[in-house]
């Protein structure tokens, strides 16, 4: 299936669900909890799949690798904010590890895709570029 919108690539598309899952956890949390540890949780889960997003529609390689890259950090930053909340006891342990899963799945779908675009643009001697 032809890649015609970044909605079409299934890292975007993860990196979504992940969005939805986040604030459904972060909807239980204590009140106090609202514009601190939730509101830093919410904005890293949006950054991913809206750094996925920019960089998809980026021209530019390097422009696209850095966006990437971005999303990828928002992914540790989230999985570190989960861990803490779960040290909080604002997460159950089967809920943080379905949270996490998912972020490590997620992680190395942006990996896969970083590589292939390197691959694609900097092909070695191993892999020779396509020919028309």
């Amino acid at each position: 299936m032809p890649v015609r919108s970044y909605r079409d690539l299934r890292v975007w598309q993860a990196g979504m669900e992940l969005v939805v899952a986040v604030y459904g956890i972060a909807r239980r949390f204590p009140a106090d909890e609202r514009y601190e540890l939730v509101s830093q949780m919410r904005r890293a889960a949006v950054s991913v799949p809206a750094n996925i997003a920019e960089g998809h529609g980026r021209l530019h390689l390097g422009d696209k690798l850095r966006l990437f890259s971005v999303a990828n950090g928002s992914l540790k930053e989230l999985e570190t904010e989960a861990l803490i909340a779960q040290r909080l006891g604002y997460v159950p342990p089967e809920e943080a590890q379905r949270l996490e899963r998912a972020i490590t799945e997620l992680s190395r779908m942006l990996a896969t895709l970083i590589r292939s675009l390197r691959r694609r643009s900097f092909p070695t001697s191993d892999h020779p570029p396509p020919t028309n």
